[in-house]
């Protein structure tokens, strides 16, 4: 149960961050942000990069096998960008750009499975 609590926490996690790290550039598209000066785009990226780090932490937490979770700290990175480079591709491509993913991008999504079963074994 561990293990789904801190995946499911990573995907929330990495939601905010990816609209924390990239969102300013969607608002600057969309002519919303753009006359904000720049510490103005760091104080909303940091806004919403809290509620990033109030689900990444306790994932990490949860899921860290010294506080009794399945996960090495190895194990707990190698899940997080995973989990990073699967948002971001479709926040960026969908919902950012308005664009399909295409056989490439189910190629690379199956090399990170690979990845994956590769850091547990």
């Amino acid at each position: 149960m561990k293990s789904l609590y801190t995946v499911g926490l990573l995907i929330v996690s990495n939601i905010f961050m990816t609209f924390a790290w990239y969102g300013h550039l969607k608002l600057q598209q969309m002519h919303i942000s753009t006359s904000w000066p720049l510490i103005g785009i760091i104080v909303f990226s940091w806004v919403i990069a809290f509620f990033e780090y109030c689900m990444m932490v306790p994932a990490n937490r949860i899921g860290f096998v010294d506080n009794g979770g399945p996960f090495s700290l190895v194990e707990l990175k190698v899940i997080q960008e995973v989990i990073s480079l699967i948002i971001f591709s479709l926040i960026a491509n969908v919902l950012f750009q308005g664009q399909s993913l295409h056989w490439n991008h189910f190629a690379a999504f199956l090399c990170l499975v690979a990845a994956v079963y590769f850091v547990f074994k």
